[in-house]
């Protein structure tokens, strides 16, 4: 794993994705968890392959701010780049854009788990 790793997640904003359906609003856009959901998928997706096997990793810390409203229909992507490794924590800078521009940016950090050991310890 090294600083700089990249990936981009998109989709098509869709009815499900509004803050109507997701419940954190009243308006028929982008709502802000389905983006905080892209950016995280992005920030696992850009380390994953780097993993060991049996390996992955969860997210800890979201600090984003949703500048901007994005309409259903519309393509939105995130891109998540590796900024910090310290031990098992990373530290991603996450920008959201639709095709009109920047409508999201932050910081999301993520820790490595062993996927056997974190469920065995969540039997406990």
């Amino acid at each position: 794993m090294e600083i700089g790793m990249k990936y981009t997640a998109e989709r098509i904003v869709e009815a499900k994705d509004t803050a109507v359906a997701i419940g954190s609003g009243e308006v028929e856009v982008f709502a802000t968890p389905a983006m905080i959901l892209l950016m995280e998928e992005a920030a696992r997706l850009a380390v994953q392959p780097a993993l060991p096997t049996g390996s992955t990793t969860v997210g800890t810390v979201v600090n984003v701010q949703h500048l901007a409203a994005t309409p259903v229909g519309m393509k939105v992507r995130a891109t998540a780049t590796l900024t910090e490794i310290n031990g098992r924590r990373l530290v991603f800078e996450v920008e959201a854009t639709d095709e009109k521009g920047i409508i999201g940016k932050g910081i999301h950090e993520r820790a490595v788990i062993d996927i056997q050991r974190f469920m065995a310890m969540l039997q406990k």
